[in-house]
C-alpha cells in the first residue's frame, strides 16, 4: 500500500503562479532541457521561489534563489521539521495526476459490483483465476450489500492461459455483474466460443493501465484515501488486504 501522510500548508503557499518557458529562471530552463517538467510555481520563505516539477513520473520541488541564478532540488523543511514541499506537490502535481488516473479507470472495461449511488467507489484489477480476488470479493460483501461501496472490477487476464478468455467472457455476458458474482461464489465461467474483438482490445488496455499504475499482483486495488491526512488522494494496494487496510480501503465496517 502506498501511504504518504502529510499536513496542509497555509493557502497562501499553494497559489499556483504558472510561468511560461521564457519566464523561467535560467537554472530551470537548463533542467527542462534535461527532461524536467515544470507544473507550477508557489511562494516559499526567505526569498526563495518554489516550483513543483516532475521527472520520470516522480514529483519533486525545485527552489530558486532570490537572484534567479541558482536552484536547489529537494524538499524544504522548516524549524519544526515540517516538509514545506509536500502540499505544493500534492496540489500542483499529484492532484492533477490522480484526476487523470481516475478518469482512465472510469473509461476502462470494468464490471460493477454494488449500487451505483454508493458513497465510495473502489477499482479492483481482477483476474478470473485469482483466489485472492475471490477472498477480497467475499470480504467486501458487508460494505457492498450495505450500499456503501461499489467495487468496479477492472478485468485482466494475467495468471493462467485461459484467464484472458474468461475475463472477456465475463465482460461479454448478458449480465456481467451476475456472471462475476456467480463465478466468485464458485461457478465456472462459461467461456464464449467467439469473443468480441472490442472487448479483447479493451482487456489489453486494462493490462496496459495496470502496468502504468505499477501494479503487478491481483487484486490490484485503487481507492481514494479519506480523512484529513488523505484528502481524497489515490492509494493502491495489492493482494488480499489485512483487516486494518480493508477498513482504510472500504471505510468503517457496517
Amino acid at each position: 500500500m502506498r501511504a504518504l501522510p502529510r499536513r496542509l500548508l497555509p493557502v497562501a503557499l499553494l497559489l499556483p503562479l504558472v510561468a511560461s518557458a521564457d519566464e523561467l529562471p535560467a537554472p530551470l530552463q537548463a533542467l527542462e532541457a534535461e527532461g524536467l517538467t515544470i507544473h507550477g510555481r508557489f511562494e516559499a520563505p526567505d526569498g526563495l521561489t518554489g516550483y513543483a516539477a516532475s521527472a520520470g513520473g516522480q514529483p519533486m520541488t525545485v527552489f530558486v534563489t532570490e537572484g534567479g541564478e541558482h536552484a536547489v532540488i529537494g524538499n524544504l523543511v522548516d524549524a519544526e521539521g515540517e516538509n514545506l514541499s509536500r502540499a505544493p506537490l500534492d496540489r500542483l502535481v499529484r492532484a492533477p495526476q490522480d484526476a487523470e488516473t481516475w478518469g482512465e479507470l472510469e473509461r476502462s472495461a470494468w464490471i460493477a459490483d454494488g449500487r451505483d449511488d454508493a458513497e465510495r467507489i473502489v477499482y479492483v484489477f481482477t483476474d478470473p483465476n485469482c483466489p485472492y480476488c475471490r477472498q477480497f470479493w467475499q470480504a467486501a460483501r458487508p460494505w457492498v450489500e450495505a450500499g456503501r461501496v461499489q467495487l468496479r472490477h477492472v478485468m485482466v487476464g494475467i495468471l493462467a492461459a485461459d484467464s484472458p478468455r474468461k475475463a472477456v467472457s465475463l465482460l461479454a455476458a448478458d449480465d456481467p455483474a451476475a456472471a462475476l458474482a456467480d463465478h466468485q461464489r464458485g461457478d465456472t465461467v462459461a467461456i464464449r466460443d467467439a469473443l468480441p474483438r472490442r472487448l479483447e482490445l479493451a482487456l489489453q488496455e486494462n493490462h496496459n493501465l495496470m502496468d502504468d499504475l505499477g501494479l503487478v499482483a491481483t487484486p490490484g486495488i485503487v481507492y481514494r484515501q479519506d480523512g484529513p491526512q488523505g484528502g481524497g488522494r489515490l492509494e493502491t494496494a495489492q493482494g488480499m488486504p489485512q483487516e486494518d487496510t480493508l477498513a482504510e480501503i472500504l471505510g468503517p465496517r457496517p
